[in-house]
């Protein structure tokens, strides 16, 4: 290193700490970091390092941060954070990170369910793959390669800009980071016609604990495998997706019939659920629950929804056929575009298609705090179980509630389980996503809210899948489990939670991570752990 950068790594470093000396205190191997980071990026270094005392740091950090119950003045901050402008950044983060002993977590979008991308227990260091947000789409050939910093949004613009019958089968929350979403499967409008996000990505670039940069062929089937699935945080730093565009047709259709507990919805919802799943792969089908007040009493109220790959009177004539008693009529339908469908089922219909870049935009499917939990269901739940259902959504605590029904079946049942990490296919009929959130005036009853859906997930034991009972990592869930703080653990503590997400696709996952990453850098609280 010349004179000249010793001196500019030095005044760096004294400003820092003359200006926060209790970063000293705060981790005796900051300064080491910050010193590694500013050798590799010597006059760059203002650009992409945000410390605590740097007056962009906290709307760097809240940015993307999309649950407040993991931005308090309570949550642990990350030391530094970091936006890399290109890969030779993210390979210096790495290597300054692991030795000087500092837990890197990773953030594409910042949807992580339980904030695992931004938060840890130790100290740490984010590194936050905004500035990595680039989609290149070939129509020719229905491909795209896309970087994990993308969300979702930006992804389904680009393609739309370019085509009205291509498409790519993911979800519906438009400021899901695309890195973070593909990592742990991802499924959308489309699962039953062309299975989740993950089963259309046919390669990636990859940066390992090492800093190689790897794609498919180099990196081996295996870690190929791992990461389409096996969640995000475990193994390396995934940079860019290269995916298969789907085909869809100009006009696709949509519906929302909603229906009181007084008009049938009880026997509706407990057909449905032999219905949903053998439908064809065109549709997708859900479910949602809540209470509501009409006329001044509570009441359930229960709204069939779907999205269908084809015009009004053919989705009219399908569903007299599968589902009569619904009752099905063309004023019920809308016919729109693939990318439009994306703002109805968003419930951003009234916004227009450039919602879709704003990544700062709050999704209304979500409140600011929530908690989140996910079931699968293997055999209908019976009428007299919905009415206990109902009985426990009309407890005072469960106003903010609301469950979710999604149909599997069509291509998930055509997928083998250990296709890829993720193994909730055939034998599934739906899952569950329930929900409860509340705003800022409410959260002296969080502790209520929360104690409410966990209470809640115990009573549907019964209805749901067992042994194990399944989870998705996607939605992640640290009340099924977790590593220590430090993301280390027993095999045996691991597998409580991990065959939950994983099922015996968790032994696989455990013996990939042990030969890529065998000192166990990458990790958090949910992270595949190493073979001991």
């Amino acid at each position: 290193m010349k004179a000249s950068q010793y001196f500019s790594m030095s005044l760096f470093l004294l400003i820092l700490l003359i200006s926060c000396p209790w970063l000293i205190s705060a981790n005796p191997h900051l300064n080491n970091f910050l010193g590694c980071l500013d050798s590799f990026y010597s006059n760059d270094i203002s650009k992409v390092i945000y410390t605590q005392n740097n007056a962009s740091y906290s709307s760097v950090l809240n940015a993307t941060i999309q649950n407040l119950r993991f931005s308090t003045p309570t949550t642990p901050k990350p030391l530094v954070i970091v936006t890399p402008l290109q890969t030779s950044h993210i390979q210096a983060t790495i290597r300054c990170s692991r030795t000087n002993g500092l837990n890197l977590r990773i953030r594409s979008g910042g949807h992580d369910f339980e904030g695992l991308s931004y938060v840890s227990q130790v100290p740490f260091v984010v590194l936050d793959l905004t500035n990595f947000r680039s989609v290149k789409i070939d129509v020719k050939n229905k491909v795209a390669w896309v970087q994990s910093g993308a969300i979702l949004g930006e992804f389904y613009s680009e393609i739309a800009k370019r085509s009205r019958t291509l498409a790519f089968p993911a979800g519906i929350c438009h400021t899901v980071g695309v890195g973070g979403y593909l990592s742990g499967g991802g499924y959308g409008l489309l699962l039953r016609k062309y299975g989740l996000a993950v089963d259309n990505v046919i390669d990636a670039v990859f940066i390992d604990v090492n800093g190689r940069i790897l794609k498919r062929k180099s990196m081996g089937e295996d870690l190929f495998w791992a990461i389409r699935g096996g969640g995000g945080g475990s193994f390396g730093v995934v940079l860019s997706w290269k995916v298969k565009l789907v085909s869809v047709p100009s006009t696709v259709t949509v519906f929302t019939i909603r229906k009181t507990l007084e008009e049938n919805a009880t026997n509706l919802v407990h057909q449905w659920q032999s219905v949903g799943h053998k439908l064809p792969g065109d549709i997708f089908s859900a479910v949602t629950m809540r209470k509501v007040n009409r006329n001044g009493k509570p009441t359930i109220l229960v709204a069939f929804s779907s999205f269908f790959l084809g015009e009004t009177n053919a989705l009219i004539t399908l569903m007299k056929a599968r589902f009569p008693e619904l009752g099905l009529k063309k004023e019920h339908c809308t016919e729109m575009s693939w990318i439009e469908s994306i703002l109805y089922f968003g419930q951003i219909q009234n916004k227009s298609i450039d919602v879709l870049l704003d990544r700062s935009y709050k999704s209304p499917l979500n409140a600011p705090w929530f908690k989140t939990k996910l079931d699968y269901v293997k055999n209908p739940i019976p009428k007299a179980g919905f009415e206990k259902i109902w009985s426990k959504l009309y407890e005072e605590d469960a106003e903010t509630a609301a469950m979710a029904f999604i149909a599997y079946g069509g291509k998930m049942a055509e997928i083998p389980e250990s296709a890829t990490p993720f193994p909730h296919r055939d034998g599934n009929l739906y899952h569950i996503a329930y929900t409860v959130g509340w705003d800022g005036e409410e959260n002296t009853k969080s502790q209520r809210y929360m104690n409410w859906i966990r209470k809640f997930y115990s009573f549907m034991t019964p209805f749901v899948s067992k042994s194990p009972r399944g989870a998705y990592v996607n939605y992640r869930d640290d009340d099924i489990g977790t590593n220590n703080k430090k993301g280390e653990t027993s095999y045996a503590k691991a597998s409580v939670w991990g065959r939950k997400y994983f099922k015996n696709n968790f032994d696989k996952l455990i013996y990939i991570k042990t030969k890529v990453d065998p000192h166990n850098f990458f990790k958090h609280e949910q992270s595949i752990p190493v073979s001991v």
